[in-house]
């Protein structure tokens, strides 16, 4: 009997550690196919399109940015060029804020445009992600970027000796992924890749596989390609690929080849379980991807239809999908006639079979209005398609007079855009494919599903009812010049949103999105009306009675705190405005009292102006105001105390209700009073200086040191911080005229401006999970900076 019951224990044993490595199991196989949440994308692509919401509008509208070729390249042409002196361009490709990444002129020059447009997009990316860029110093966010087309320097015959240092990395393919490494801070993978025109949807791939494995927590993730010179040109008309018009005509009858363009274009992505937890924005969601290679075929750059077909089901696979699931296409669609075909046939055999004529496969490519941004193709299709989402509609595809007639288009149901088509919410998730194949012979695929329904139950909402409360809209800039430009801005976007946020939403997501740098202004005030009419006047350069911003001599200074004893207003009235305004302090305060009832002292007005300034220095020092000397008279030294880390907050309340009930109805300031509470206390080294009065030798724990800064008949201690090295914050200074909320922030704003720093993110949170709203990008400075200007000025 006794080995029958080993025998049963045995069992359940086995059966529990089945169950177990089964859950493990199916826990590793969730996490390899994890949804993928793009949380924001930033572009720079032809057609001056600067942002987003600028490509949907080239798009949407089915305007054509092909041009003729930049003039301000000084590119030599041969006398009669054997292509079209036309493509798609961006409009300052040699323009860079070089000062922001604190990069010195000569590297900036030294730098290909890439290299300096991928910093840009970066940071931008981050930004519309509602994440502050300096917050992620020291974090696992990978950088993933396709990078082609590396021709900056290949003119020079010789260098001058001051680019020596520079030239290497600065047209270094690697660079482009681990110079925005180092910019940001970012301690994830940093890596480079170059499969040519699949480049940066290969980037995206790699991207979700490293965030599902952990190897990062966030990615920044595309491509580009910036032809500084015509070489690609040359290259591409001798293989007669190229377009008489410079123009792509996506599998249309009149396709004659492609026409070349370039373009820079970043996505960050993070898991979305991770992406929902932290509030972030999603926008769309990444449900599978694959790659594959043509392998052996009719040529090294020669299409390979069975290749393609492989690596859309290889996607399909992924994602967990069928084909009829997806409801387009953002194809590779080059305009080449054959390569087109082939790319028709692929799409045919695995999308467009078994479909019904009522819910075809539709067909479109961005390159119809864009050229082929080549390293950016695969970005630039992904972003178009998740501006489709948010618009609910198929753009049209230019250029298609008929379909082709080398595709047997009969064999399944696959329609082109020739206009646009509505595409609304239905049942089932919309999804689409993106394709980019190429002459590398690497191909891939992604699936783009719209995002899920936000879930609103837990951010907060207004009030109509409510009191309007005193807020602060922190702004900041490298230069004196962008932060006026940063001020018109957010007028301009706030003036025109639909609908428009709350003051509170708008402080918050300044505060909680975005780096505080060096020139710095606060806007004060209740209303967006007034907050705006100060807006206007820091963009301006003129002054206003709600405008802090540092002066032009402002230099860092050491931060004293005081806190007085006597109150100068009502502590009750004090302690009900600063609790509605700052949730930080109202949770404070409430913790405080608990405290003082604890050790049964009397709810004085005394006993409440002790819990305002213990309460205010907790939010203080919440939002990073650290002090460096503190002092303070009567309880308010007490408080000075707690600041300095030499009371524990228990501490405290216990020895100024001490304090408080002996001295209550009258009663008599002696050194005595002090000894049965102090021989309870532990009293521990000070982390900041605390000033006071006392004999330099009296030490804190003694009954004289505390009879001497709380007995009323004694002098006041004087904090006499030197002027030119200090600025002091009198959490004191309330007056019954002005709302004490009013009154903090514009001290913590003359604070920040004036060489001081504070977090606003706790003091602007009023509910947990306070919304993040949408706000302009930081308004990069830029200026030329091209190799061939400055090779021709030394030779010259």
């Amino acid at each position: 009997m006794a080995n029958e019951e080993k025998l049963v224990e045995y069992l359940k044993w086995t059966t529990a550690e089945l169950h177990r490595t089964q859950q493990q199991l199916r826990d590793l196989e969730a996490a390899q196919h994890e949804p993928i949440a793009v949380v924001s994308t930033a572009c720079r692509l032809p057609g001056k399109t600067r942002t987003p919401d600028d490509l949907w509008d080239l798009v949407s509208e089915g305007r054509d940015a092909v041009t003729g070729f930049p003039d301000d390249r000084t590119w030599e042409l041969p006398e009669d060029p054997p292509y079209a002196q036309l493509g798609g361009f961006l409009d300052d490709a040699a323009g860079f804020d070089a000062g922001f990444f604190d990069i010195g002129a000569t590297e900036a020059v030294a730098t290909e445009p890439l290299q300096r447009l991928m910093l840009h997009l970066a940071w931008e990316t981050v930004e519309r992600g509602h994440i502050a860029p300096h917050t992620l110093r020291s974090t696992l966010t990978g950088v993933y970027v396709g990078a082609t087309g590396h021709d900056y320097a290949t003119r020079l015959e010789t260098a001058p000796d001051e680019l020596l240092p520079y030239l290497g990395g600065g047209t270094s393919g690697s660079l482009v992924s681990g110079r925005i490494a180092y910019a940001l801070g970012l301690e994830g993978p940093a890596i480079s890749v170059d499969t040519a025109c699949s480049s940066s949807l290969v980037a995206l791939h790699l991207a979700c596989q490293a965030l599902r494995r952990g190897e990062c927590r966030l990615a920044l993730a595309g491509g580009g390609t910036v032809m500084s010179t015509p070489h690609t040109f040359h290259a591409f008309a001798h293989q007669k690929s190229l377009a008489q018009d410079g123009r792509c005509k996506p599998f249309a009858a009149a396709a004659d080849g492609m026409g070349l363009g370039e373009g820079v274009g970043l996505v960050l992505l993070e898991r979305l379980g991770d992406a929902r937890r932290n509030g972030h924005p999603v926008l769309a969601v990444i449900r599978g991807s694959a790659v594959n290679q043509d392998g052996a075929g009719y040529g090294l750059a020669a299409p390979n239809g069975p290749s393609q077909q492989a690596v859309i089901r290889a996607a399909l696979a992924d994602a967990g999908l069928t084909p009829g699931q997806v409801d387009a296409v953002e194809a590779h669609g080059t305009g080449t006639p054959i390569g087109d075909a082939i790319e028709v046939q692929a799409l045919l055999a695995t999308y467009g079979a078994d479909r019904s004529p009522e819910r075809p496969l539709w067909l479109g490519s961005v390159k119809s209005n864009t050229g082929h941004t080549q390293g950016a193709a695969g970005t630039a299709a992904l972003i178009k398609m998740v501006q489709a989402f948010r618009h609910d509609t198929l753009p049209p595809t230019l250029h298609v007079d008929r379909p082709t007639p080398l595709a047997t288009w009969k064999k399944g149901t696959v329609r082109l855009l020739t206009e646009a088509v509505d595409w609304p919410r239905r049942d089932e998730p919309r999804r689409v494919g993106i394709s980019a194949f190429a002459t590398s012979g690497t191909n891939a695929h992604l699936i783009l599903e719209e995002p899920p329904l936000p879930d609103t139950s837990a951010e907060a909402t207004a009030d109509a009812a409510a009191p309007e409360l005193p807020v602060a809209w922190p702004l900041s800039a490298r230069t004196p010049e962008a932060l006026q430009e940063l001020a018109k801005a957010l007028v301009t976007h706030l003036a025109s949103a639909d609908p428009a946020p709350s003051p509170a939403d708008v402080a918050h997501s300044l505060a909680a999105t975005r780096s505080p740098l060096e020139h710095r202004a606060v806007l004060t005030g209740t209303d967006t009306a007034s907050l705006l009419a100060a807006a206007r006047a820091l963009a301006a350069g003129d002054d206003h009675p709600d405008l802090t911003r540092t002066p032009a001599d402002a230099t860092p200074q050491k931060i004293a705190w005081h806190f007085d004893g006597t109150p100068a207003a009502d502590p009750g009235t004090v302690a009900t405005d600063l609790g509605a305004a700052f949730a930080l302090f109202a949770t404070a305060f409430e913790e405080i009292r608990t405290l003082l009832d604890t050790h049964l002292a009397p709810l004085t007005a005394a006993t409440l102006h002790f819990a305002v300034h213990t309460s205010l220095a907790r939010v203080l020092l919440e939002a990073g105001v650290h002090a460096h000397t503190v002092g303070g008279t009567g309880v308010g030294h007490i408080t000075a105390a707690y600041t300095a880390g030499v009371l524990t907050l228990d501490d405290a309340c216990r020895l100024a209700a001490a304090h408080l009930t002996a001295t209550a109805d009258g009663g008599s300031p002696t050194s005595k009073t002090y000894e049965p509470v102090l021989k309870e206390l532990t009293f521990r080294s000070a982390t900041l200086a605390l000033t006071g009065t006392a004999p330099a030798d009296t030490p804190l724990s003694s009954p004289g040191y505390w009879h001497h800064h709380l007995a009323p008949a004694d002098p006041a201690p004087s904090l006499d911080p030197d002027p030119e090295t200090h600025t002091v914050l009198d959490l004191s200074a309330f007056s019954p005229s002005t709302p004490a909320a009013r009154t903090v922030l514009t001290a913590l704003a003359r604070l920040h401006t004036s060489g001081g720093t504070v977090d606003w993110t706790p003091l602007t949170r009023r509910t947990p999970r306070q919304r993040t709203i949408d706000l302009p990008t930081y308004p990069f400075q830029a200026t030329r900076h091209w190799l061939h200007d400055h090779t021709t000025h030394t030779a010259a």
